[in-house]
Formats: structure tokens, C-alpha cells, sequence
């Protein structure tokens, strides 16, 4: 598939949500499985511009964040966005930081989006400048879109992946506080973004599809066969004409089907019928078991399995027999 990598060109921050216009494209919440606190961590957000300075900045001084957070760029929502903004200005400031390597620039904190509005409008872009490490960069930013911001799971785990292996701590703190999550939470969200670039790549950020479904989709890539499909399935011409959370549920169902098959694999029923006709005889392979039905209009079934059943010991040595030969 031709689909540019999403891991290299991503837009994000959360609307700005003071006017009435742009609350409408406020992010729903994270989901109560990955944070119970969004109001909190809204509120510790607001904090960091409580008392500040508000400058106009040129956006084209502006460089993104060092942290991705964003698969895809909703582009109905930017322009919802804009109209906003363009219509009732710019009511809550974004915050960024003096760039740490290049005099004279800054780099958004949060706040992406509403940076790249001004510069599409041709207008100076509201911010509060702090000075902060890379640490409280990425507690900053990983709160405000915890709190706000419509991130999918994908691009939760992916953030938090980003977090983890940013060196931080070695007790991966930072990345507990800056999603709000709990240990357990951590883990599962490493585990999902662990799954191979190509395949993230091609799902995309699924937004509706939750942890526990991506965590399925782990366990089941982590089996080689189960791999090796799944780039078969990505690489169908279907799979490329279908939404993001249409090729998750694809993925995910057709090597879950796959599973089932492989682990209740059997032959198909072989029958047997004497030349009278008197009984039906069926045998079925699964798995590691074999099994044999006999049937009859009547109560010669029974007999003939009861005459099968007396000799299993002489026919067990037959087998052996014939197996040594």
C-alpha cells in the first residue's frame, strides 16, 4: 500500500475550548479505563497558563513539539476549527517553550493546531512562553491531551512508548504522569505499540476500537503464522479501500477466525456402508482425537459396535504390528 507513514507527519493539540463555537470540537475524554481524572488533569493544564504573560507570537516561529502524539489529521475538524477561530479569535492561549537548541524559536508545549490556524489565517498566534525541561515538556503535553484531546488508544500507547523510551526515569514515572495511567495500563499500551511500524501503519489510529481489542490483536500477531496473514491481509486490495476502524475489525476478525480454525481443525467425516446397507459408519479426525459413530434403523448399531469394542485389544496389536512393519 502507498499510505504515507503516519509516525512522520503528525498535527495535534487539543481545540481550544473557551468559546462556545470551539467547544463543539473538544475531545470526548479518554476512556474511564485508561483515566478516571480528566478534570484534574485539565485543571493541572489550566495551571501552567494561570498568571502568565500572554504574547502574539509569529507561528512561523513556532516548531512542533519533539513528542508525536497524532496518527492522523482530521481535516473536517481543523476547518471546523478555523472557522472558530476566525470568527470569535483565539480565546485560550497555547503554550510553548524557548526551543532548546535554536536562539530566537520556540517549540509548542500544546497547542499545534491552533498555532497552525493562525499561520493558515495569516494572523499572530496567542501563546505563553515558559521555560521547562524535556520532562515537564512531556508531562505538560501528555496531560493537556489526556484531559482534552480525542487521541485513540493507538495513539495513546504510541505516546506512551514515546515517553518510556525517552530516558526519562527508569521506573517509567514520567509516563505514568503524563497519561494518568496506571502500571497495568502501562504495560498493555507498550504491548500494543511494540506490534510492528508496517501494521500500525496500515490500521491506522481506529478510533473507536478500545484497549482490550487492541491487546487481542497483540496476542494473536505475537504467533508467526498469525504475522506472516496478517501482511497477507493488508496487502488485499479490499483492505485498502476500507476506514480505519473497518480495517482493525477486519484484521482482527479474520485472523481470530484463523485461530478457531486451527485450533478445531478436523476432516471432514469419512462414511462407511456394508454392502447390505444395515448400518452407517462415520469417522471424524480432531485435533488429537478420533472419534467413530455407528447408526442403524435398529439395534444392530449396538451389536456392531459392541463387537467392535470387544476386540479393541486384538485390534490395537494388529496395529502396532502392521506400524512396526
Amino acid at each position: 500500500m502507498a499510505r504515507k507513514n503516519p509516525f512522520e507527519s503528525v498535527l495535534g493539540d487539543a481545540p481550544d475550548p473557551a468559546s462556545p463555537k470551539e467547544r463543539e470540537f473538544v475531545s470526548r475524554g479518554a476512556s474511564k479505563s485508561i483515566s478516571s481524572t480528566l478534570d484534574d488533569l485539565a485543571d493541572k493544564a489550566d495551571k501552567l497558563l494561570e498568571g502568565e504573560t500572554i504574547v502574539e507570537l509569529e507561528p512561523s516561529l513556532i516548531d512542533p513539539s519533539f513528542l508525536k502524539d497524532r496518527l492522523e489529521h482530521d481535516d473536517r475538524e481543523f476547518q471546523a476549527l478555523k472557522k472558530a477561530i476566525d470568527e470569535d479569535g483565539q480565546n485560550s492561549p497555547i503554550l510553548v517553550r524557548p526551543h532548546p537548541k535554536l536562539d530566537g524559536r520556540y517549540m509548542v508545549v500544546f497547542g499545534a493546531r491552533r498555532r497552525k490556524v493562525a499561520e493558515e489565517l495569516g494572523i499572530k498566534v496567542r501563546a505563553v512562553v515558559k521555560d521547562m525541561s524535556d520532562r515537564d515538556h512531556v508531562v505538560a503535553q501528555g496531560q493537556e491531551n489526556a484531559a482534552r484531546a480525542n487521541l485513540s488508544f493507538l495513539e495513546r500507547a504510541l505516546l506512551a512508548a514515546n515517553v518510556a523510551n525517552g530516558g526519562y526515569d527508569n521506573d517509567n514515572a514520567t509516563a505514568l504522569s503524563a497519561l494518568s495511567i496506571d502500571k497495568a495500563t502501562l504495560s498493555k499500551m507498550l504491548s500494543v505499540a511494540s506490534i510492528s511500524e508496517p501494521i500500525l501503519a496500515s490500521l491506522g489510529a481506529a478510533k473507536s476500537i478500545g484497549r482490550d481489542r487492541w491487546y487481542e490483536l497483540k496476542t494473536l500477531l505475537d504467533r508467526p503464522a498469525n504475522s506472516q496473514r496478517a501482511q497477507e491481509i493488508i496487502g488485499s486490495g479490499k483492505f485498502d479501500t476500507l476506514s480505519s476502524d473497518e480495517r482493525f475489525e477486519l484484521l482482527l476478525g479474520t485472523l481470530k477466525r484463523g485461530q478457531k480454525t486451527v485450533k478445531g481443525a478436523s476432516k471432514k467425516a469419512r462414511p462407511w456402508t456394508p454392502k447390505d446397507k444395515t448400518i452407517e459408519v462415520s469417522s471424524t479426525s480432531r485435533g488429537k482425537s478420533f472419534t467413530i459413530a455407528v447408526k442403524a434403523k435398529d439395534q444392530r448399531a449396538i451389536e456392531f459396535g459392541e463387537f467392535v469394542s470387544e476386540r479393541l485389544e486384538k485390534l490395537y496389536e494388529q496395529f502396532k504390528a502392521e506400524q512396526k512393519q
